[in-house]
């Protein structure tokens, strides 16, 4: 440790990079326990359309825990799809996750590639904790983004510029935060002393190479069942207006239910939508320079860096 502080080793990148294979084996190399920074994942029930890995509950040591291919995963699987899991309660698993597998000499290893949930550890961002308000969120679902971001650059100028403008769940977040609280949302994005040391790898492929693993998995979902998951997750009364299943995927699978597109129609929007996804994503990461990066999925790279990184003092 260095000043005290926990350190981390994250692997991130685009959605259909590879994280989840190459952290696998980096785990197993180090001695090392994996939690899931990816806000889908988070979910029950949700297992196709998020690419979660194949896993099993196992009692280990007293405490269940999440296992795949032996390596016990955390913030995965453990969220009813109807509840609300916010930044603040991922951060807050994630450092009491990141103290346990310290204390076990272990590696804690950050997988995904939910930026925000990345910097929320690794920068201890300052996050309202400002619960949603009910009444005030309702009001804003009905209108349009395009109205939602005109009010947002009136009441906060600094989050318009900031956020995810096509995002409608996190322009709602920033609306209800800067008219409840007074202040701007981007203070979410304010840092404060950090309690971990991190070492970054980035999996970074050619644009047209990851197009096409992105296209590839999208045809493999659908194949393997995404339309059925949905179904079952309405049979159990969820709905598209909950968080969980806003992600993509999920509501366009709702054009095809409701008979707005075809299935071949459908499968094209997730493959061009997830492409979208995954541009923005480079777009956000390839502003922290912190980042190592490393081509595609070398291994080899990686290993070096963590050994390194885990042996300076």
């Amino acid at each position: 440790m260095k000043n005290g502080l926990n350190k981390v080793v994250v692997i991130l990148g685009p959605t259909a990079s590879g994280k989840t294979d190459l952290a696998l084996r980096l785990a197993k190399e180090f001695n090392g326990e994996i939690i899931s920074v990816d806000s889908r994942q988070v979910y029950t029930k949700m297992n196709i359309g998020t690419a979660k890995p194949e896993g099993k509950w196992k009692t280990i040591d007293k405490e269940k825990k999440f296992i795949v291919d032996g390596i016990p995963h955390y913030a995965m699987d453990i969220v009813d799809p109807g509840k609300t899991f916010t930044l603040a309660d991922f951060q807050q698993l994630a450092f009491q996750k990141i103290k346990d597998i310290t204390s076990r000499k272990k590696v804690p290893f950050l997988v995904g590639g939910t930026g925000l949930y990345v910097w929320a550890v690794v920068d201890n961002l300052v996050i309202p904790k400002r619960p949603p308000i009910k009444k005030l969120r309702l009001s804003f679902e009905s209108k349009s983004i395009e109205e939602l971001l005109a009010l947002l650059e009136s009441v906060d100028p600094e989050a318009f510029v900031m956020v995810d403008k096509k995002n409608k769940r996190r322009l709602i977040r920033a609306l209800e935060v800067a008219i409840s609280t007074g202040e701007s949302f981007t203070k979410q994005r304010s840092k404060s002393e950090p309690v971990v040391e991190a070492l970054q790898i980035g999996l970074s492929w050619p644009l047209s190479e990851l197009y096409e693993r992105i296209n590839r998995r999208s045809e493999a979902q659908w194949k393997n069942g995404l339309c059925e998951e949905v179904k079952s997750l309405l049979k159990q009364r969820y709905s598209f207006d909950l968080p969980s299943l806003s992600g993509i995927g999920y509501r366009q699978v709702g054009y095809y239910l409701r008979g707005e597109s075809n299935e071949k129609e459908v499968l094209e929007i997730i493959k061009r939508d997830t492409r979208r996804y995954a541009k923005r994503q480079l777009t956000w990461f390839r502003r922290d320079k912190r980042i190592n990066w490393i081509n595609k999925t070398d291994y080899e790279k990686s290993k070096k860096l963590i050994k390194e990184f885990l042996q300076k003092k």
